[in-house]
């Protein structure tokens, strides 16, 4: 099973990106919404929907969710100034 906020690759078409979404239907199908991390035209990418056993999951994947931001991207605490 595929998990949200990890990076795949389709076998197919080598499509790359962050699984954003799964849906699950009726008679078994499973769907998972892939969005591109690069952006086309200065604007995010559409996200690209694929059978889940069609992808996996990229080596250097990166999860989502709540955290911590990594220290290269934590926000400097300003000093008081007086």
């Amino acid at each position: 099973m595929i998990k949200l906020g990890v990076q795949v690759v389709d076998h197919i078409t080598r499509f790359q990106g962050i699984a954003v979404s799964r849906t699950e239907y009726l008679f078994g199908c499973v769907r998972v919404g892939v969005e591109p991390q690069q952006l086309q035209g200065g604007k995010p990418g559409d996200v690209q929907y694929f059978d889940e056993q069609r992808l996996e999951e990229y080596p250097t994947a990166i999860s989502g969710g709540p955290g911590d931001a990594p220290p290269s991207l934590a926000v400097p605490i300003m000093q008081d100034p007086r």
